[in-house]
């Protein structure tokens, strides 16, 4: 299956995309995770939106890019999600290169600070990430992560 990257800031996105990634990210993060919190933080409004397509133009894939001094004082990344159904199909990986890609193109050679879900560890190390300090986020465990110096992976 192909994917198709489209990235955009806030204020570019159609009203049917910001639908369909307030719905994906809800799906997932709220529901599936059964975890209630406020999603939208107001950081979409500083942030590139990286959306990931297929042939029929469901969004399986996505991905916010915040600037820095909004979350950390680096650039960001967050609410790294694949679509339930489409997982284990290397679209996760697929959609990490892409945004240090495009992390790339708008910011240089910059380090990327996250927050990420414990168990996904080793997936962001597998991408340069180095693991430092634990935390807790709505009842999850947390882990502070930072890629220096940004490389094409």
């Amino acid at each position: 299956m192909k994917i198709s990257w489209l990235c955009k800031p806030f204020d570019e996105l159609t009203t049917t995309e910001l639908y369909e990634i307030l719905y994906l990210r809800q799906e997932v993060f709220i529901v599936e995770q059964n975890c209630p919190y406020q999603d939208c933080d107001r950081k979409d409004f500083s942030s590139l939106h990286l959306m990931g397509f297929n042939e029929n133009n469901d969004l399986l894939a996505y991905s916010r890019i915040v600037e820095p001094g909004i979350s950390y004082d680096e650039v960001s990344i967050g609410r790294v999600i694949t679509r339930p159904a489409f997982r284990k199909c290397g679209f996760g990986k697929l959609l990490i290169s892409e945004v240090i890609k495009i992390i790339k193109q708008h910011y240089g050679n910059v380090s990327i600070r996250i927050g990420a879900q414990s168990y996904l560890l080793d997936f962001y190390a597998a991408f340069g990430f180095e693991t430092l300090e634990p935390y807790m986020e709505d009842g999850i465990p947390h882990h502070i992560m930072l890629r220096k110096s940004i490389g094409l992976h």
